[in-house]
């Protein structure tokens, strides 16, 4: 049901604001797109395909790095029309390469930052994380949050640049997703559920 987090900038809360839902403010000249040159890169994500016990390999090699605990955040980012999500294709997701852009939280980052920081690193927008949508423990990665925030993108007219580990980008409907990793799908659920509410509530005071 609806709840309210402490902050609006971090928290380990599930945050359900019905008709919070926050709107892409650009136009968008294209929905699907694909990164140029990345050669290599495709062949790789085809080795790993084939073999994705490599791509569990450097995601653990990545973790010796990180803090005792390490946390991933993912951000949400809606066109205009409210109906279209930005999913990005993964290099390193061998099983189910699109998802939600995100990546890992640096040691004393604040988690919105770390949203703000990787979807621009990833796609080149600059966005402000509103609030929380969903944090969860990782069900097969012991000592590891996944947390998601609804961001909101700056005003003005922005381009996407894929990042070297993105293959591609596409915006798509909240109603006609791809195979998505369970907290992507779970945090997008939330969403659908905030747009069906705002949309009831809206048809009820028409009617009134």
């Amino acid at each position: 049901g609806p709840g309210a987090a402490k902050t609006r900038r971090s928290g380990l809360l599930l945050v359900l604001a019905p008709g919070d839902v926050s709107r892409l403010t650009f136009p968008l000249s294209q929905f699907t797109g694909r990164a140029p040159g990345r050669r290599w890169h495709r062949r790789l994500a085809r080795l790993l395909q084939r073999f994705p016990a490599a791509g569990y390999l450097v995601q653990a090699a990545y973790r010796l790095a990180q803090p005792r605990f390490s946390v991933g955040v993912v951000g949400i980012v809606l066109d205009a029309s409210g109906e279209r999500v930005l999913l990005v294709e993964h290099l390193f997701h061998p099983h189910r390469p699109w998802g939600l852009p995100g990546g890992w939280m640096a040691r004393g980052e604040d988690p919105a930052r770390t949203a703000e920081r990787e979807i621009y690193e990833e796609t080149g927008l600059r966005v402000r994380a509103v609030r929380p949508i969903l944090v969860l423990r990782a069900p097969r990665m012991r000592g590891h949050l996944d947390l998601v925030y609804l961001c909101e993108p700056e005003d003005g007219p922005q381009a996407i640049r894929l990042s070297h580990e993105l293959l591609g980008y596409r915006w798509a409907a909240l109603d006609a997703l791809p195979p998505l990793v369970a907290f992507h799908e779970l945090a997008l659920a939330a969403i659908r559920r905030e747009r069906d509410e705002s949309g009831a509530r809206h048809k009820l005071q028409q009617e009134e």
